[in-house]
């Protein structure tokens, strides 16, 4: 049977492993590493590795957040939904703008890195050219365009194809790096403790740095009214997602620390897992790494026009921005509007990033400005969670801890380390992350005024919702109705 809906995105296009695949390749495991693994040093040290242990914790509740809130909401706009249904509208339209902002600063974030690793394979004099790397990284960015405009089976297949290579060679060099004798330092249980962090405001900054690692694995709520079995199968992988990454990050941190010296991190700070490589294996080593990093990179420039591409679908849908976002392709059955906007504002980034100085630099300042936008969505989700949930917390403990409890952590620690952050980031990296989300007051308050039925919703009740499997071909009119407070029997 045709999964061809005419105004819909394509229902039943993934299955369990795709969107497992989907939440690996999210977080991109090799980029996040070479890309952020000298900024997280040059923040907290030898603490590292704790950074991204303490903050795995928190992120798995709001993992456990989308996992619920998924089973009783199947929509593309995932917590913009979910927060605006519970919380209140202009909080979900804040959580929907700050990944799409995000989202849009790291096409800038991903490509120039995408650009710099093709180049370092030919001549590692280019890798830290801006113009060069901007071009390269642009050229990469238009493809994965092509292909999220091409349905989400072609999406999918070429995720399946970086990813698996990526993956690979990272655990090959995971093992070869258990074997290594030539060391810079020993590795000692301290490093996943606190005495490493300057303080309070110290641990914030690594936090937040960490927050940035693991960012991406919830494509697969967005990508829920494309998937098989969505109220349950995008939630276990993102959950299983979190868990693989978790595992590669403190493997390779800590290989890091122990393999490279200080001088040796801060002087690559853009290519640090191709000096490791080097290390590890000297002449094709470094290659090889580079190669993992720049797959990673564009498969996650993949996924994450995924995610602010359905993000917008979803508000074009919902008339909280223009509404020409919310057309389908008949044949492609993509939001093809919404992927040329994006790609037209991503590309204007690409050629203003030219005049704000070193690879390095672009990096730090954008990393540490996405950290802040993530914090703000992802905790807004961990409270929805509570509130949908709030009826039926007490029915059982698995409700309370996993429903509950630990969303309700992930969510006040999210916004804890938003605030500490503050105080440490650069007067760049604040008028991005900040400046960037008071942006989308305008479109919010002009849709409000304009009466989107957004603004009127039902409420998000998990002891209401009819359990479902699958989403209507008009899914449009059943979420109007939602909003309307009529039942949606499927």
């Amino acid at each position: 049977m045709s999964n061809n809906r005419g105004r819909g995105l394509q229902a039943n296009a993934l299955g369990t492993f795709d969107t497992v695949v989907m939440a690996i390749a999210g977080s991109a495991p090799a980029y996040s590493l070479a890309a952020t693994t000298a900024v997280l040093v040059g923040a907290v040290g030898l603490g590292s590795p704790a950074a991204l242990l303490w903050c795995a914790i928190p992120m798995l509740g709001i993992a456990l957040a989308f996992s619920y809130l998924g089973r009783i909401d199947v929509n593309a706009g995932a917590s913009y939904s979910w927060v605006g249904r519970t919380l209140h509208p202009f909080l979900g339209f804040v959580s929907g703008w700050a990944l799409v902002v995000s989202a849009t600063i790291f096409m800038v974030a991903g490509s120039l890195p995408a650009g710099s690793m093709t180049l370092s394979l030919f001549d590692a004099g280019l890798a830290d050219n801006v113009a060069l790397s901007t071009v390269v990284g642009a050229a990469w960015f238009l493809i994965m365009l092509a292909v999220v405009l091409g349905g989400a089976r072609l999406t999918v297949r070429a995720q399946l194809l970086m990813s698996g290579i990526e993956l690979a060679v990272l655990l090959l060099f995971a093992v070869l790096a258990l074997f290594h004798t030539n060391t810079a330092r020993t590795f000692d249980w301290s490093w996943l403790g606190f005495s490493h962090f300057d303080g309070v405001s110290g641990f914030a900054s690594g936090a937040l740095i960490a927050a940035f690692y693991y960012w991406g694995w919830d494509v697969t709520s967005n990508l829920s009214e494309e998937t098989r079995n969505s109220r349950r199968t995008t939630g276990l992988a993102g959950l299983i997602g979190v868990g693989i990454v978790f595992a590669l990050f403190e493997v390779f941190t800590i290989a890091v620390n122990v393999i490279l010296s200080a001088d040796q991190i801060a002087a690559n700070d853009a290519n640090v897992l191709g000096v490791l490589g080097e290390q590890i294996w000297p002449g094709w080593g470094g290659k090889l790494l580079i190669v993992a990093v720049m797959l990673s990179t564009i498969a996650t420039l993949e996924t994450t026009l995924i995610q602010v591409t359905r993000s917008l679908f979803a508000m074009g849908r919902d008339r909280t921005m223009p509404t020409a976002l919310g057309r389908v392709h008949r044949t492609w059955n993509t939001p093809h509007v919404a992927i040329g906007v994006v790609g037209a504002v991503a590309l204007t980034l690409f050629i203003a990033s030219n005049a704000l100085g070193s690879v390095g630099e672009i990096l730090s300042d954008a990393i540490s400005a996405i950290g802040l936008q993530i914090a703000v969505y992802y905790g807004l989700a961990g409270l929805a969670v509570v509130v949908a949930y709030r009826k039926t917390l007490f029915r059982s403990a698995g409700n309370f801890l996993l429903g509950g409890l630990w969303p309700l952590c992930g969510a006040l620690f999210m916004f804890w380390i938003f605030v500490e952050s503050l105080g440490q980031l650069s007067s760049a990296a604040i008028a991005i992350g900040i400046g960037g989300l008071a942006v989308g007051l305008i479109p919010m308050l002009w849709y409000w005024k304009q009466g989107s039925d957004y603004y009127r919703p039902a409420r998000l009740d998990a002891t209401r919702t009819v359990a479902a499997d699958w989403v209507p071909d008009d899914h449009a009119t059943v979420h109007a109705q939602a909003y309307e407070g009529l039942p949606t029997d499927f």
